[in-house]
């Protein structure tokens, strides 16, 4: 069963927005044993949608779209979709008892361009939008379904989850498809490859093997289709068996989550605390530990040491080796980490300092110098890394490579 997705919007295509929308829907349909066959985004135009959906009627048995339901006059995906089937907008009684209940419930007035959200396509069976005032809409025709949502992600998300994903599964019958994902750290694709070449070429048809590589890290994913799960799961689970035997000494989690997130799992369990010191990253090493719910119960947090005031303040980093090493440096860095772990009373450590750049290098220490300390009462790990002139990028892998430094000590730790 294939699906695309359109989402319809000048502020994609032009981009003012990010369509996280299609990346959501795509994970959440591949789940129920629906591919997506193809992504596209269309402006607010009326041929360009009319054009997108006859095209994807072509390739795909579902077409999902998302955008232009909004109230104002440049939300024209409704009236498109009514050309579109050649039917009138009707007003729907469901969806405008669901308008006037949400501006009752702020007590605004309900203007007359907010009771036209209840106008809808006469052939389509109303999802009413239990987050907002733009009703979805599900047409069967001519043996395909066309499924029309809101562009506001939430709105959307509620509305799949709620109604759209159950009526797919009780509708169709779809697929098995089963995944399991393995965290790998340290080692590129290419040599993860020849690793794991016989296993890969022991796989059968129905079992593939995909490399997704990012900044430090692999994530192995294999992907087993089938009509039956009680006989699928455990095959696909024994090939992963394989694999994470084979490359044990870089696997990271045995599951399809961030490094940070496999790192706050196996401190969580193991009872071990952590705190940072920060420079060149300002804070975003923190973020990545702070965005999952439970990191309370590790890190205890830390210090974005930006000046060189602070780093002698607050970590004790002494002003001789500032002024000796300069702040860039192995010297620098090693105090900071060691002053991270006697004033924040954790059992591990990180400390990072650099030069993120565009500008602030110098030849014996260009853009893109790091230097990362991770440390525990009973070892220290210190590494100068080089980068390029990009700040952004220098900071998402210095961040990475810290987390692979401390995930590497801490499962060397024996702890």
């Amino acid at each position: 069963m294939l699906a695309e997705i359109i989402t319809i919007g000048d502020e994609i295509l032009i981009g003012q927005i990010v369509d996280t929308n299609s990346a959501w829907m795509a994970a959440e349909l591949n789940n129920i044993g629906v591919r997506v066959k193809q992504i596209s985004s269309v402006s607010d135009d009326r041929q360009h949608i009319l054009t997108a959906l006859k095209e994807a009627s072509k390739r795909a048995d579902i077409i999902l779209i998302t955008g232009g339901l909004g109230p104002t006059k440049d939300d024209i995906t409704k009236k498109t979709i009514a050309e579109y089937f050649g039917v009138q907008l009707v007003e729907n009684q469901e969806a405008l008892n669901n308008v006037t209940k949400i501006f009752a419930r702020y007590n605004r007035p309900l203007l007359e361009v907010n009771r036209l959200q209840a106008m809808v396509p006469e052939n389509c069976e109303v999802i009413l939008n239990n987050n907002g005032t733009a009703p979805g809409m599900w047409f069967t025709v001519e043996g395909k379904i066309y499924i029309s949502m809101p562009g506001v992600p939430h709105e959307m998300m509620y509305m799949m989850e709620d109604e759209v994903l159950p009526k797919l599964k009780s509708t169709l019958k779809l697929p098995v498809i089963i995944h399991k994902t393995i965290l790998t750290v340290g080692e590129g694709e290419s040599f993860l490859a020849e690793r794991i070449a016989d296993i890969e070429d022991s796989l059968p048809s129905y079992i593939k093997l995909a490399y997704l590589p990012k900044l430090g890290q692999v994530r192995l994913r294999l992907s087993g289709y089938g009509e039956d799960e009680a006989t699928l799961k455990p095959e696909v689970d024994a090939y992963a068996a394989k694999i994470i035997e084979r490359v044990a000494n870089v696997v990271a989690a045995e599951e399809d989550i961030p490094i940070e997130k496999a790192i706050l799992n196996f401190m969580t369990e193991k009872g071990l605390t952590l705190s940072i010191a920060e420079s060149c990253t300002g804070g975003f090493i923190s973020q990545l530990f702070t965005q999952h719910p439970g990191a309370s119960k590790v890190f205890f947090g830390g210090v974005v040491s930006y000046s060189n005031s602070l780093k002698e303040s607050v970590l004790n980093v002494r002003d001789e080796t500032i002024a000796e090493f300069g702040a860039v440096s192995g010297e620098t860095v090693t105090e900071m980490v060691e002053g991270a772990l006697l004033n924040f009373k954790s059992d591990y450590a990180i400390a990072i300092t650099g030069i993120a750049g565009p500008d602030g290098g110098t030849p014996e220490k260009p853009v893109g110098t790091v230097w990362i300390a991770v440390a525990s009462v009973n070892k220290k790990v210190v590494k100068k890394l080089t980068f390029g002139n990009k700040r952004k990028q220098n900071i998402e892998r210095s961040a990475i490579s810290a987390l692979n430094m401390l995930n590497t000590l801490l499962h060397d730790s024996g702890k």
